[in-house]
């Protein structure tokens, strides 16, 4: 008998799926995008904190320029201006509500308070 011979790209192909097979062993998984796969469920909670995050953040930035705008009117002078947009018309209720001095403001504005006493 003769010498066989060996195609060089069937070798490259072997050790491509001998990868594969080791990846999935491993656990990691092949899909393409756009397709139905079998990891549904951990999309669906990156879904949830793509929503969340920037809501908490906006929630975060929100408290903290109340807590700023405390710490530099003072609390008499905070308190009457949310009263007076209390007692507006159309969406100033709404303001008012919005910049109550809420128990995380008060924290914040007497953190500053701490850090930069007048």
């Amino acid at each position: 008998m003769g010498m066989m011979w060996v195609d060089p790209n069937l070798n490259d192909f072997y050790s491509r799926v001998s990868r594969i097979e080791k990846s999935h062993a491993k656990g990691y998984g092949f899909e393409a995008t756009g397709t139905v796969g079998r990891k549904t469920s951990g999309r669906s909670g990156r879904r949830f904190l793509k929503l969340v995050k920037p809501l908490v953040f906006a929630l975060l930035v929100s408290v903290g320029v109340k807590g700023v705008i405390h710490y530099f009117v003072g609390a008499q002078t905070y308190e009457s201006r949310v009263s007076a947009l209390a007692a507006g018309e159309g969406f100033d209720p709404v303001g008012a509500w919005l910049m109550n001095a809420d128990p995380a403001t008060l924290w914040v504005s007497a953190q500053l308070q701490s850090v930069l006493p007048r």
